[in-house]
């Protein structure tokens, strides 16, 4: 099945945000070497909030499926709302988390975009 321009678009507009998101964790120091155990990444809590840090999260689950989806070339998610949830997890940090949030913040005006052209 081909995939028609605007799609391939897409798919490149996402891969470009993946990697702003893992250059904005690499330039705070967190992103990891070694992922969790299994266990930890298969938590059934939203967030995998009871075994990952949120930054562990964003690195081993959030860009990991996101990067499944360009492979495969899947659906896109309908709906995104990341940002009050980074920004509610990066309260009190001692790291300045801006870029982070900005980032997440593309990534949640993407997906807004993609949804209202459907």
């Amino acid at each position: 099945m081909a995939i028609d321009i605007t799609q391939q678009t897409s798919f490149e507009q996402l891969a470009d945000i993946l990697l702003e998101l893992e250059a904005a964790l690499r330039e705070r120091q967190l992103w990891e070497a070694k992922p969790p155990s299994l266990v930890a990444l298969s938590s059934q809590q939203p967030f995998c909030f009871d075994t990952l840090r949120f930054t562990q999260w964003l690195q081993f689950v959030f860009i990991e499926r996101l990067k499944a989806i360009i492979e495969c070339c899947a659906a896109l998610p309908a709906r995104s709302g990341i940002v009050p949830i980074a920004e509610e997890n990066f309260k009190g940090v001692t790291y300045d988390a801006r870029r982070i949030i900005y980032v997440l913040a593309q990534f949640d005006a993407f997906i807004e975009q993609q949804f209202l052209y459907k």
